[in-house]
Formats: structure tokens, sequence, C-alpha cells
């Protein structure tokens, strides 16, 4: 009698992986220690500039001086992105982010001391606002080896997105009931809690990976310019980053010109704040949607056309929309945001992995940078003309510049790679 065999192997399961999910994220535990890290960093963040502000006004008695020490969070970005994205790739990544987060608690203690001067208030801000396109640029290159290079990759970045978003809803709210609880100084403290919170979780919650690049053997600066040069001579990386920069630019128009335009139509503070809120609204609502409903596919194939036409419904306001309507426009033009899901994951696949956290850093800096050049520009061509007229102007120019931006990555992306055609995920259409 022969023996009996043993079952065959059951065969492998040959039909489509299923899509991940925003809640399937937190299942991979350094995802949610990054997660984390960031609610605590944002937190930080929200009343550090709002502690800072009311603290320089309160100690100076001048506007100009408070309003520069909210302004200063911003202008350095370009600056500390450009001259310090060397850090992100020649040094290892949890060794970067750690670092920026005690190098910021650090600031923050020194601006928490009675003794700290005005001058050295805005000194130390300037240095924070140079880390933080540094640790942004970082942690956005970890997620790509945390969650890999696909779809999960995508929805992890659109999910800290969101909640940067979120923050900008509620976060400065929160940051002045605290003012309210204990004074400027105070406050700061808490400001440093949270950023030794988020090193401590970046520490102990993701594990060490070595650095993606070579350390060069010329200086820091040096080093990242040479990064910086050598992302931008790639073609689909610099349509990438023109693409991320470039609508936000024009679609931020309407924050800055709030508190005018809604004077303009007789709105009181409750409506200046939803007013402000309702760009943020539509960029959560966009991202959520995009990513829960949407494929892959899907989400690259709305990519070009959202961001060649996503300024396109503020030029209704020429129209002289009601207050209403002008919500609705302004929701619908935060939507669009719902773009760069696709194009992460476009940036993700074209740039080399050896240059993928400076590309990251240049990204956060150039977007930050972008927005505040198109407040500033807003503001000043808002001195001679109506703000519906500025708006407006401001949608019609940005779908004058994008369409052709968004034409022309449509063709980079037709072109195939060395090792084949593009994947489904590939800008391919318009």
């Amino acid at each position: 009698m022969p023996e009996p065999t043993a079952p065959p192997p059951p065969a492998p399961a040959t039909g489509p992986r299923p899509r991940p999910r925003y809640l399937t994220l937190f299942r991979v535990p350094e995802f949610r220690a990054v997660f984390l890290a960031h609610l605590c960093s944002l937190l930080g963040t929200v009343v550090s500039e709002i502690a800072l502000t009311v603290l320089v006004f309160s100690l100076t008695g001048s506007p100009f001086l408070s309003a520069l020490a909210f302004a200063l969070g911003l202008l350095p970005y370009l600056v500390g992105g450009t001259l310090l994205a060397g850090l992100a790739d020649r040094y290892p990544a949890r060794r970067v982010l750690v670092c920026c987060d005690v190098v910021s608690a650090g600031c923050v203690a020194l601006m928490a001391l009675p003794v700290t001067p005005v001058a050295g208030l805005l000194a130390l801000r300037v240095v924070l606002a140079l880390v933080a396109p540094v640790f942004a640029g970082t942690r956005m290159a970890t997620l790509g080896d945390i969650l890999g290079d696909g779809d999960t990759f995508v929805l992890g970045r659109s999910l800290l997105r969101i909640v940067s978003q979120t923050a900008l809803l509620g976060g400065y709210g929160v940051g002045g009931l605290l003012l309210v609880l204990v004074p400027p100084r105070g406050a700061l403290l808490v400001t440093l809690a949270t950023f030794l919170g988020s090193a401590t979780l970046l520490r102990l919650g993701t594990r060490h990976r070595p650095a993606r690049a070579r350390t060069a053997a010329s200086g820091l600066v040096r080093d990242s310019l040479s990064g910086v040069r050598a992302v931008l001579a790639l073609r689909e990386p610099r349509l990438a980053l023109l693409l991320f920069w470039l609508p936000p630019a024009f679609a931020v128009v309407p924050e800055g010109l709030a508190a005018p335009y809604a004077a303009s139509l007789g709105v009181d503070g409750a409506g200046l704040g939803l007013l402000l809120a309702a760009l943020s609204a539509g960029m959560i609502t966009g991202e959520l949607l995009a990513g829960t409903l949407l494929t892959p596919g899907g989400r690259a194939r709305l990519a070009l056309p959202l961001a060649a036409l996503g300024t396109l419904p503020l030029a209704l306001c020429l129209l002289r929309p009601g207050y209403v309507p002008l919500l609705a426009l302004l929701f619908v033009t935060g939507a669009s945001a719902a773009y760069t899901l696709g194009l992460d994951r476009w940036f993700v696949d074209c740039v080399p992995v050896a240059l993928r956290g400076r590309a990251m850093t240049v990204q956060t800096a150039g977007l930050m940078t972008a927005q505040g050049l198109g407040t500033a520009l807003a503001g000043a061509v808002a001195e001679r003309f109506a703000p519906h007229l500025v708006v407006a102007g401001a949608g019609l120019l940005g779908a004058v510049c994008c369409l052709p931006l968004a034409l022309s990555a449509r063709r980079a992306r037709r072109v195939p790679d060395r090792d084949g055609p593009k994947s489904e995920t590939g800008l391919t259409t318009m």
C-alpha cells in the first residue's frame, strides 16, 4: 500500500491585492510613531507662533515687531531648505529628525527665559524656521522608507497634510485659549514639551536606517546646493516641483486678502474666520475623498487637470459673488488640492533615492516660499485694485500659468523609462 503523500500546498493567491486605506496605515508601528510625533510638532509650532507674537507685542507695544515675529516663521524657509537640504540625505534620517526636534526645543527653552531680549526672540525664531524645512523634508522622505514607494506612501503623506490643515482650522483657537490660562512664556514651555515628546517618539518608535547618500567630502552648504542642482536638473522632478508650488501660490491669495475682502462684503469677525477656513476645509475634504474613493490610477488621471484648472473657480469672483457663493468657490478651490495625491506618487518615483531627502526638503521650502510670495504680491496689487478683482485675477493667471506646465508634465510622463513604459500610476492623461 503506498504511503500517503502530503497534500500539495495551496496555490498562491493571484487576485489583486487590497488597496491600502487611511486606517490601514496605523497597522505599521513606525508610522504610528511618525504620526504622533507630527501631532506634537504641529501643536508646538502653532502654540509657539501665537505665544511669541503676543510676547513680542507685550514687550514692545509694536504691531510691526509682533507681525515680524510671525513672518520670520516663513521667510527663512527658502534659505534653510536650500543651504541645509544636504542634511536630509548625508546623515541617518532618525538622527536628523531627533536633532531637529532637540534644536527646536532648545530654541523654545531660551525663548521662555525672562532674560531673553526681543532681538534674541526674533533670532531664535529664525533658527526654528531654518530647521523646519529640513525636518519636514526628512520626515517625508522617511515615509518612503517606512511605507514603501507605492500607494501606501501616498496615503501616508496625504494623511499628514490633512492633519496639518486640520491644525490650521482648530490649532490657533486652542493656542488662544491656552494664552487665557497661562502667560506667553508659560505657553512656550508647553511647546518645549511637545518638541521633546516628538523627539522621544521618533527616537524610540522608528528604527535606525543608514544615510541615503554617502557623506560628501565637501562642506554641507556646497553639498546641499549641488543636491538641489541635481534635483532641478532632472526634467520630471523639476516639473513635479513646479506643479507642487505654482497652484498653491495662486490659490492662497484669498486667504491673504481675507480681511479686506470680508470688509468689502460687510462681514464681521466670525464671517472672516469662515472665509479663512473655507480653503482649508476644501483641501481636507478633497484629500479625504480622493484618498478614500479613488484608485491610484484614478488619482493619477485627475492630478494634472486639477493642477491645471484648480484655481479657475476663483475667476468667478469677477462677478462679485455674495458671501455664501464666495465660501463655495473657496471650498471648491481648496478641494482641487487633491491633485497632490497623484503628484506624490510621480515625484517619489522619478527622484533618485540618493536625492530623495533633499528633493523633499526643497519641495517643502519652495511651497512655503511660493505661498508667501503669492500672498505678498497679491497684497501689493490690492493696494490699487479691489480685493475681488485681485482674487479673480489670481484665479485666471493661475490657470494660464499651470495649464502649459501640466501639459509638459503629461508629455514627460508619456516618454518611457529605460526599463520600460510607465506604470498605471503615471500621469499620462489630461
